[in-house]
């Protein structure tokens, strides 16, 4: 088994992990431009170096309560495949390494349909790391699109 590293994302009280490999960069929160008729947790698009980049309010799509941005909010800018996606979060704490042993699958009983982007939850020691499939964010995201 292998080690990987995760960028540690917070919303709320809970911590959310990011394959390193995923994420392009890690910019602070800016305002964005409403796209009509958009899911409810698209907050818009912003333009990054040209770049016009769809932004996701993270907490929005989890269906938990969103905060106001404050000056440790982020969008962590991300993609597979090509696309990128800004992801708005409270904070990003940290990078982790991560050992694959330490990550168990997501519980049934705590999952239901919607989340197939949760990959497993990752334990160190007392703390909880819920690591993220952003290539399944990303295509149900292109299936609601789509809908």
């Amino acid at each position: 088994m292998s080690d990987f590293q995760v960028v540690v994302c917070q919303l709320g009280d809970e911590c959310y992990g990011l394959d390193i490999g995923s994420v392009y960069e890690i910019i602070r929160f800016q305002r964005c431009t409403a796209v009509p008729a958009s899911p409810r947790f698209v907050d818009g698009v912003i333009n990054l170096r040209g770049r016009i980049i769809p932004v996701v309010d993270m907490a929005s799509r989890f269906g938990m309560s969103g905060s106001a941005a404050t000056g440790s909010t982020r969008i962590i800018v991300a993609g597979t495949d090509g696309e990128r996606v800004g992801l708005v979060v409270d904070a990003v704490t940290e990078v982790l390494m991560i050992a694959e042993e330490s990550v168990d699958p997501t519980p049934e009983v705590a999952s239901d349909f919607d989340s197939g982007y949760v990959r497993g939850i990752a334990k160190l020691g007392a703390r909880l790391v819920i690591l993220l499939d952003l290539s399944a964010l990303f295509s149900e995201a292109g299936a609601a699109r789509a809908a």
